[in-house]
């Protein structure tokens, strides 16, 4: 299965908190994520060296709120977002299964909606 594409937003000084749920199969049924972990990075473009945020189960920056429902959770902490200053950046979220695979999620671009209220 290919990767999608999700491309997200966030705004400058508000914490950044966005849910999905992992389905796979016809019909589609959530996948059981028990024993995964999972990181995201965000960079400024794919062969940057530069890392905007990192996002792991170990840092709290993903979480799994219904592990058995296939649900987790992408957070990053307002005063995190105040300090942001990009305009546009990519990102992609990878799924680490209990026996050690890598399964890349989706990915896509980040832009920052800059704060006005400060």
């Amino acid at each position: 299965m290919k990767p999608a594409v999700v491309n997200l937003t966030i705004y400058q000084g508000s914490t950044f908190m966005q849910e999905f749920q992992w389905k796979t199969g016809n019909p589609a049924v959530p996948v059981d994520l028990t024993g995964y972990t999972a990181r995201m990075q965000i960079r400024p473009k794919v062969t940057d060296p530069t890392i905007i945020a990192t996002l792991t189960t170990e840092n709290g920056g993903i979480v799994f709120p219904d592990a058995v429902a296939g649900k987790f959770m992408l957070e990053i902490s307002a005063a995190a977002t105040a300090l942001m200053e990009f305009k546009n950046a990519v990102y992609d979220l990878e799924m680490i299964m209990p026996n050690g695979k890598i399964k890349r999620l989706f990915g896509g671009t980040v832009t920052l909606s800059f704060e006005v209220t400060r």
